[in-house]
Order: C-alpha cells, then structure tokens, then sequence
C-alpha cells in the first residue's frame, strides 16, 4: 500500500507489514500517514473546531451586563464565574494527557459535540446564578480537555519544519473566535435576548461536531510517537513503525514533561498571556465604564486588535518555517508586545485619549503577541519532542493546566482590585438612569446639607428644615427664594427608593469613577510585567537562534535519515 493512502488505511491489509490499528468510530486511527490533500482537510477541522470552542468560551464576555442583570450578580461574581472555569479547565487540561493512550480524535469529536449541547440546552436555561456557574465551569471543563487534544493533532500532522505556520493556523481558533463574537453579537444582540446568543455559538458547535465526527481522523501511536522533521522523513517514519511499542514508549511520560523548559516555558507564555485575556473577559467593560464606549464601538475597536493579531501569526508562521528558527521570533513579538502594553499603560490614564490611538496601540500589542505566539507553540511542541514525542499530549496537558491555572489565579486578582469597576458595574447604570430621569431633580438635592435632607425624609412637614434647605439650594445654585422654592417642589416628583439609592450609591459611583483609571494603571503594568518575565524562558527551549546553523542541523538531520534507510532496506527485502 501506498504511504499516500489516507482515510482507506484505516484498514489496513494484512500483508502490508504495519500493525493493525483501531477503526470505526471509536478508533479514528490511521495506519499511513496522509498525503497533502487529507492532512489539510483534517487539520482545517482542528482549526474550526478551535474557533467554536473560543467562540463559546468568549461570548459571555460581549453579553456580560444582560447576564449580570438576569441573575442579579455583582460584577465580582461574574468574574468568579471564569475563575471556576480556569480551575476546572487547568484540572480537565492535566487529565487530557491520556490523549497520548486515548487518542486525541475521540476527545475532540465528542467533546464539541458535548459544548454544543451545554450552550444550546444548559446554559441559557440556567435558572439560577449558582447553577449558571456549574454548567460554565462543566463547559471550561470539556474544552479543557480539547485545547490539549487539538494542539496535538497540530503537532501530529505538522513536521518541524511546518509547525510554526501549522500552529499559527491553530491560534487562530481565540482570533478568529472573538471576531466571530464581536460581529454575531454587535448585528444580532438586541435588547436582553442574551440566550440566544448563547445558543448562536452551540448550533456552530454541533455543527463542526458532526463534521469532525464523520471526517476527523488521527496517526496511530507507532506514527505519530515519532519525531518528524520535514515531510521526507514520512517513508522512514512509517518503516519504523513496525519496531516501535506505543506503551513502552509513553512509561515515565510524566517524569519526562515536569522540567523546568517545559514547566518553565508554560509558566511564561502563560504570564505574557495576561494581557490578552484581560482583553477577552473585560476590555469592553474597561472603555465602557471608563471611557463610555457603547458595546458596538468597544467591540470595533477590539476588532483592530484581533485581526492584526491574526496576519501576525499567520505571516510569523511562515517566515519563521522558512529561516527554520523560532528564538528570535519569540524575542521580537515579546519586546514589541511589551513597548504596546506600556503605551496602553500610560495612554489608558489619560481620559483626552482617542480611539485611533488606542488602535495604533491595539495594532502594536498584537503583532507583537501573535509573531511571539505562533513561534511559541511551535517551539514548545519541539521542546516537549526533545525529551519524548510520544509524550506530546502529556507535554501540552502541562502546558493546559498552567495556564489556566495562571488564568484563575490572575482572574481572582482582578476581581479583588478592580473594587471600582465592580462599583461602576453594579452601582452604575441605574444611577445612570435615575440620573437621566430627573437631572435637575438631583442637581438640586445634591446641594441641600444630608442632614437638612435626612430631617426632611423623617418629618416633610417640618418647616424649619424646608427652609433651611430652601436657602441652602437658593446659595448653591445662585436662584433667589421663589425658584429654589419651586426647585424644592420639584424634587417630590422623585420616588423616594430613586432618591435613597441616589443619596446612598451617587457618592460611591462619583469616587469609583476618579479610582477606576487608577486602578486599571496598576494593572496595565502588571500585564506589561508578566510581559517581561516571558522574554529570559525562551533561552530554555529547544532551536537555533541562527538560521544558518538552523540549515546545517537540517542537512544533517537529512543525511541520517537517508542512512537509517538504507540500513532498513535489507531488512525489508
């Protein structure tokens, strides 16, 4: 049989040499590896099923106010919500190691199938906040498990040579996700009809659930338990898989993947990271309450975000395959990425800034990010390959379980800083709105003493205290008698629960809104720090910084495999 067969190999003939695989629907196993044709059908599939899952993921983000107003959450407990995500997500990420002994087409077919079901039937049905919580965090839990699985079939499918650029298409599962989020929501969302964006993402789940269940396929262990540098390399692959044991090859896995360079570099990416997931969960909250962006507005400037960010992994792919290095890639987008996140941080404080300079800045924070990124994946699989490449999944299970670890953790840092735009949110639309009603109302029982005001709640008849506050409007807003007369009378227009939530949260908003750029600041320069720690974790991880040593390697790497192939052919005469 020819090594070109690709989805017919799943049954393989019986003289072919290779040892039988698992077929059907369970198995999913090929005994070749693809000709160029099914591996991009299979991979384009990976990099679907990754943009559903991040749309899923990231759509509560552009819907957060009418889910907080639903369930009558503070701002804090909306932010606990993806805090319970990224925990079940790191404990679900470190168990999808068994993709290595399970496989990684299985998890990937039935667990979209299994998130789409969450998002169309359990959560906008949710009839509590509690329960609400639950089921996101049983959602994080499953694609948990296939944001491991998925990266693995990258690597599977993508010699080293093409990994940078294969990973790139991979990473565009968040990017392209938020995009998606961002248009679907801004042209669609109206009004409270927050579930039915909720369910738009399930029916896009189960959709490209049902096309990985009928086309997803994935190399056996002998294949894929390999290290494959270009795709010369697939004739001998495949003649070694008759020698090797798939369940020798993955004892100690564990042992292998707890090294500093793998544990390091999770670490790392994980902290640069920082930046961008704040981006995900809360920069439309930051310029709404901040900057009073409407949702269509915040959403397009994000826009100038992701799709920078997307040409940046793309172009970084490939450029990065072609010199065959991956180091100097990382240390470019890492310093580029760290130059935005200062602009921001210094920009962001300024209320006079404008929205194509947070653009510009948007631009600079995300090339940078994405050349770093996709370089980074490639790297890290390579680096994992160094101390086994049949512990691949294991490899990326750590790297799962750090990050979204670091995810929860920095996620609980937020909601315990962000006291103000925890106020702004919670506190700050209906003072909004009673403060639209009766603006000149408010005006006027803002300049009467709280006192005065207090003695007139308790007795409205008491003359003494009517014109006490009569002459302390009169003062402050520079009317004579009869019109703050008038203006005091007025004021009984306004239900008395409107007025006490206005005298009792109005001063809490006021000093909220001079706290919050504050507070942001001190977080801007927190991202920009992890940003920094990044950038000294790239010198533990495997590659050349030289292109030219790069391409010497190759020819060697090349010369040993022409070598290990005349040596097979005897034997397979």
């Amino acid at each position: 049989m020819s090594s070109d067969t690709s989805v017919r190999s799943d049954q393989p003939s019986a003289d072919d040499g290779l040892p039988r695989v698992k077929g059907g629907l369970w198995g999913r196993q090929l005994a070749h590896y693809p000709a160029a044709g099914p591996r991009a059908f299979y991979l384009a599939i990976v990099v679907l099923t990754a943009i559903v899952l991040y749309y899923e993921l990231y759509i509560q983000g552009a819907v957060a106010t009418s889910i907080i107003n639903r369930y009558d959450m503070s701002f804090t407990y909306f932010v606990y919500i993806s805090v319970a995500g990224g925990v079940t997500g790191a404990l679900a990420s470190l168990a999808a190691g068994l993709a290595d002994r399970w496989g990684r087409a299985n998890l990937v077919a039935y667990g979209v199938l299994l998130t789409g079901a969450l998002m169309v039937v359990g959560l906008p049905n949710a009839n509590t906040k509690l329960v609400y919580l639950i089921l996101f965090a049983a959602l994080s839990a499953v694609e948990g498990v296939i944001l491991v699985a998925t990266p693995a079939l990258v690597r599977d499918y993508s010699p080293q040579l093409g990994r940078a650029s294969a990973m790139g298409f991979w990473t565009l599962g968040p990017v392209v996700g938020s995009l998606v989020v961002t248009e679907v929501s801004s042209h669609t969302f109206h009004g409270n009809h927050w579930e039915q964006q909720i369910r738009y993402s399930g029916y896009a789940a189960l959709a490209v659930g049902v096309l990985a269940f009928i086309g997803l396929r994935e190399l056996s262990p002998r294949l894929r338990d390999q290290l494959m540098v270009t795709m010369r390399d697939r004739v001998l692959v495949e003649a070694k898989a008759r020698g090797i044991d798939p369940e020798q090859a993955l004892r100690g896995s564990w042992r292998q993947m707890l090294k500093l360079d793998v544990i390091g570099s999770a670490l790392a990416i994980s902290l640069a990271l920082i930046f961008y997931y704040t981006a995900v969960g809360f920069m439309v909250t930051y310029f709404a309450t901040n900057f009073g962006y409407s949702l269509n507005r915040a959403n397009s400037l994000a826009n100038w975000y992701w799709i920078t960010n997307a040409l940046a992994l793309i172009i970084a792919g490939i450029v990065s395959d072609w010199l065959k290095v991956r180091k100097p890639f990382m240390v470019f987008g890492g310093v580029i990425a760290a130059v935005g996140i200062a602009l921001f941080a210094i920009k962001a404080h300024d209320a006079s800034t404008g929205y194509y300079t947070f653009a510009l800045i948007f631009v600079i924070i995300s090339a940078g990010g994405g050349i770093g990124y996709a370089t980074w994946m490639a790297s890290f699989t390579e680096t994992v390959e160094r101390h086994n490449p049949a512990a691949t999944a294991t490899g990326l299970a750590v790297w799962g379980g750090v990050l979204r670890t670091v995810v929860a953790v920095v996620l609980t840092i937020l909601a315990v800083t962000q006291t103000a735009t925890s106020v702004l949110v919670d506190k700050g639309p209906a003072v909004q709105t009673i403060l639209a009603r009766y603006p000149q109302q408010i005006a006027t029982a803002q300049l009467i003493d709280p006192a005065t005001s207090a003695a007139l709640t308790k007795n409205p008849n008491d003359t003494a205290a009517g014109l006490k506050a009569a002459g302390e409007v009169q003062k402050g807003a520079g009317v004579d008698l009869n019109e703050a007369i008038r203006r005091l009378l007025a004021l009984k227009a306004v239900p008395k629960a409107d007025l006490a939530y206005i005298q009792e949260n109005g001063p809490k908003v006021l000093k909220a809104q001079h706290d919050s750029p504050n507070q942001w600041r001190t977080w801007w320069w927190l991202c920009f720090a992890g940003q920094i720690i990044f950038l000294p974790f790239i010198f533990l991880m495997a590659g050349r910084w030289s292109p030219r040593k790069a391409r010497e390697d190759l020819a060697e790497h090349e010369e040993r495999v022409q070598q290990e192939l005349a040596a097979l052919t005897p034997q397979e005469g």
